[in-house]
């Protein structure tokens, strides 16, 4: 079967990219939604830019799709951006965000597509664990109370993941950070041909939230 993946180059997007490979599907695209108002209801914002790079990493076309992220119209432009693509089905990350997965589910009847959803209401800790075996993730973005300026730019992995598990629980934040408390994005994947690593970066704090703003990445063969 022919698939696109609805990708940001984050965390769950690589997720459902790993898995539709696995799973033997054929990813024909990958299909980006940039905000040109850096809004957006439904889509990653930190670091979009970099998902030509990461689309060079896994050797996948790259289909950017732009929207100024206004609610609904957003969707819209979705659909126009996906609708002759010639693919049987979509595959995104979506955990368990109702809002999320239910218009994709929606564009996709009306496209006549499959609609994949890999990590549809899976575990959080579960997805958070495997994440970070699996993926070289760092964090790029923090918006929860509890989650300081220190995480910016850090890769999850077993030096600090109990750490932001305990954080979690104390200040109730979704340990996937399905409502948005944190943002990631990965450098290297068991599905990418090359890694990428980050050359210049820059954090923007603003007291109680901020972005790890990745200003120059190359491409490099893996180790």
């Amino acid at each position: 079967m022919d698939v696109a993946v609805l990708y940001s180059g984050g965390k769950d997007s690589n997720y459902a990219l790993y898995w539709a490979i696995k799973n033997n599907l054929n990813v024909k695209y990958l299909v980006n939604v940039e905000s040109e108002n850096k809004e957006s209801y439904m889509f990653h914002i930190p670091n979009v830019h970099l998902t030509e790079l990461s689309a060079k990493a896994v050797g996948i076309p790259l289909v950017k799709i732009y929207t100024k992220g206004e609610k609904e119209k957003e969707v819209e432009d979705l659909k126009e951006g996906i609708k002759n693509l010639d693919v049987d089905g979509i595959v995104t990350g979506a955990i368990a965000s109702e809002y999320q997965k239910s218009r994709i589910d929606k564009i996709c009847r009306e496209l006549n597509l499959k609609s994949f959803s890999p990590l549809w209401k899976k575990d959080p800790e579960w997805i958070l664990r495997t994440v970070s075996k699996l993926f070289n993730v760092i964090i790029v973005g923090v918006y929860a109370y509890g989650l300081n300026k220190e995480w910016l730019g850090r890769r999850i992995d077993e030096s600090n993941i109990e750490e932001l598990l305990k954080i979690c629980e104390k200040y109730g934040i979704h340990k996937a950070f399905e409502g948005g408390e944190a943002e990631t994005f990965v450098l290297d994947s068991p599905v990418f041909k090359k890694r990428i690593v980050i050359e210049e970066a820059e954090i923007e704090w603003h007291e109680t939230w901020g972005v790890y703003n990745i200003k120059k990445a190359k491409l490099v063969d893996k180790l």
